[in-house]
């Protein structure tokens, strides 16, 4: 490790582990979510002052049973540590090992041992293992496997600065191997280390048994180890087996040498009551249903004072500066472009930050875990197994890290079918169409005195998306015929109360994600939008205020009420009016007019648009100085020139929510789709179908409420 640069310092353990609470408690707010090079694959890192002063590069791997990989996930950690003359390639390895568990953690760490890499071993939980009654001699664990041990409690930050001194100290790969190669495999492996320049025997000998796997090595490093393989006839997977009976050997003997008292267990028994219940065939629907249900009536009842706040505040500000900047396009760029479409992200932040609060409290707590349990009979009916309710759960959220999830799916039928349904659960870009438009059409009022309407509503959306999900992958289940069957095999994380700092992180990445990235589409469409609903073709808005005038000849006018129509003429002959009234004739069965058609294609992009684009259309044109309607207002205001009542009714407004709920808008899932298939089959079909799914319900919605 040198001056010259940061020391990178990778975390590496199970899952549930704690690696992510040691992160949090390591970094701080000094992180970043990005994807490793290549892949599109999660990852974090952070920085860290050390004792010495100097700052460290921490990286949070994903979590991984052993260096042999059966997932993407798993595929990435091999990759980084494994190869060791990448400039990116970490100082240094922090092991995470669960205090209460140590055999199972101890495989992972014999492989990263045996690689030669410099480790640290973190006992981490060690407040369970105590009350488990378990206790270690930590200087006898430390010289049989060679690596420095340190004792921590992640969730609390006990240990962390011991671990820090530890970061600091010069570390150099232990000389005591675990694992020692089998004599067939001698030759091979000593050829791949002269030919291939690697560092040590096991090294090479991952390179023999998972080269297609490593991406490093390049077509020429991975055709060179093939040809090695086949000169000394090396079957991949051949010796894996003995080699973990072996490693598990050593581990057993180990543990029965530092273990100065065992766990009798008992410390479990809370939890194993508490999951009677929670995972019970009948109780325990019924508790997530009801969970569900207080989290869709929380993201109203509690979102809705900061979000009229918001609302009323850009309201406010888009009025002033309105009235304040002097005359001209740029003024009107700023006041009736960037500061509605502004306004359209941020007025969701409330309801965004309660929706990960939820989630996160649910996976600290170890309940995620028991859902994905509880749900495997359920989705076994459908064509899925329990794994697919991990993408379903994460598509809540967002359907592009969800279809990501689904690598961890080896079935290739139960992958493809939870890839292809993933984008009908309802995620964090519809809900600002659903909160606006259920804020519409549905009343704000009491159900029995205590249930809120619109919270009711809201979950009766996502409820459809979930149930139409599930009917599309029964169909895929009947159409796609392969009898391969698949097993769940998940470990459940004993209950803890969750760790608030850890939910705090989550909810400002997720948040801070979400305005950022969902905000640079809606900025961008925002002044698109301005443009086109500014300009249009023709003479016809430079003689907007003639024709109006011609028009209105013989009606009694008040100046504003000139002014608003000057407005209006403008913006139906402008390009947006125009894009606008060219799909008009197709979604007007539906219920649409011109002006819901524009937010119809630029939602394309992103569906969150919808919002910014009606802030930004019902925007434009009010020329009244002390206007400062919030957009619900204005939308509840629009007039249907045909019936003359309220352009958004119960049926168009239960129509777009429906159109909504089944539409696949947007560009960015469809592209991970493609990634994710390895081609455009499966994304031209899901467009397709969601489409003309969207398209038929809201037709039907619209007439059977009309």
């Amino acid at each position: 490790m040198t001056s010259s640069r940061k020391p990178k310092i990778a975390l590496v353990g199970n899952p549930n582990s704690g690696k992510s609470s040691l992160f949090n408690h390591l970094t701080g707010l000094n992180q970043k979510i990005g994807n490793f090079p290549g892949v599109t694959v999660e990852k974090r890192t952070g920085h860290s002052q050390l004792p010495d002063g100097t700052t460290a590069d921490i990286i949070d791997l994903p979590g991984i049973y052993s260096i042999y990989p059966r997932s993407l996930d798993e595929q990435i950690v091999a990759e980084v540590l494994l190869d060791h003359h990448s400039p990116s390639a970490p100082d240094k390895i922090v092991v995470i090992v669960d205090g209460t568990n140590l055999k199972r953690g101890f495989l992972l760490l014999t492989q990263i041992i045996d690689m030669g890499l410099p480790t640290i071993l973190a006992l981490n939980m060690m407040d369970l293992a105590a009350k488990a009654g378990i206790s270690y001699d930590f200087n006898a664990l430390s010289k049989k496997i060679g690596v420095p041990v340190v004792a921590i409690n992640a969730r609390k930050g006990v240990g962390l600065d011991e671990l820090k001194k530890l970061m600091v100290k010069p570390l150099t790969p232990t000389e005591k191997p675990v694992f020692s190669i089998w004599p067939e495999a001698e030759s091979a492996v000593k050829e791949l280390r002269a030919t291939l320049n690697v560092d040590n025997d096991y090294e090479a000998y991952q390179f023999l048994e998972q080269p297609n796997s490593l991406k490093f090595l390049g077509a020429a490093g991975q055709g060179t180890v093939t040809n090695i393989r086949n000169k000394y006839s090396f079957f991949p997977g051949k010796f894996q087996g003995a080699e973990t009976i072996q490693r598990y050997s050593f581990i057993q003997d180990l543990l029965n040498d530092v273990t100065l008292k065992a766990s009798d267990h008992s410390w479990k028994k809370n939890s194993s009551r508490l999951d009677r219940i929670v995972t019970h065939k009948v109780w325990g629907y019924l508790i997530f249903f009801a969970l569900l249900f207080l989290i869709f009536q929380s993201i109203f009842a509690w979102a809705q004072v900061p979000m009229d706040l918001i609302d009323l505040g850009f309201a406010k500000l888009s009025s002033f500066l309105g009235s304040v900047l002097p005359a001209g396009p740029l003024s009107s760029l700023v006041a009736e472009g960037l500061i509605p479409g502004i306004g359209g992200i941020m007025i969701f932040i409330p309801q965004i930050a309660i929706l990960f609060a939820f989630i996160s409290v649910l996976e600290e707590s170890g309940y995620m875990a028991r859902v994905v349990f509880l749900m495997d009979k359920v989705m076994r009916k459908f064509g899925l197994n329990g794994k697919s309710v991990v993408p379903l759960m994460s598509g809540v959220a967002c359907a592009i890290p969800a279809i990501m999830a689904t690598r961890t799916i080896e079935n290739w039928k139960e992958r493809t079918i939870t890839i292809f349904v993933t984008p009908l659960m309802s995620c964090s870009a519809r809900l600002p169409v659903f909160t606006i438009l259920v804020a519409l059409i549905v009343p704000d009022e009491k159900a029995w005195g205590f249930f809120n309407l619109q919270g009711l509503a809201l979950m009766g959306l996502y409820l459809l998306g979930f149930v139409a999900a599930l009917t599309s992958a029964y169909v895929m289940k009947l159409l796609i015929r392969v009898k391969e069957r698949s097993y769940l095999i998940m470990e459940l994380p004993t209950y803890r109360i969750p760790k608030w700092s850890n939910v705090g992180y989550t909810i400002l990445e997720k948040t801070k994600a979400f305005v950022l990235e969902a905000g640079k589409v809606i900025m961008a469409i925002s002044v698109i939008l301005w443009v086109l609903a500014s300009y249009g073709p023709g003479d016809a808005m430079s003689k907007a205020r003639e024709n109006v005038l011609e028009e209105s000849k013989n009606l009694r006018l008040t100046e504003q009420g000139l002014e608003d129509r000057v407005a209006a003429y403008k913006l139906e002959h402008s390009y947006a009016g125009v894009i606008g009234k060219g799909i008009e004739p197709i979604i007007r069965p539906l219920g649409y007019d011109w002006k819901i058609g524009i937010a119809l294609i630029t939602s394309f992009a992103a569906r969150e648009v919808f919002v910014g684009t009606m802030a930004t259309i019902y925007s434009i044109g009010s020329v009244n100085e002390d206007d400062a309607a919030t957009i619900k207002d204005r939308m509840k205001e629009e007039v249907n020139p045909e019936t003359g009542g309220p352009r958004f009714t119960p049926a168009t407004g239960f129509s777009l929510l429906v159109f909504y709920t089944f539409a696949m808008q947007c560009m960015s899932t469809i592209a991970v789709v493609y990634r994710e298939t390895k081609g455009w089959k499966w994304p031209l079909i899901q467009l397709a179908y969601m489409t003309t799914l969207a398209y038929v319900s809201a037709f039907a919605v619209f007439h059977l409420l009309s």
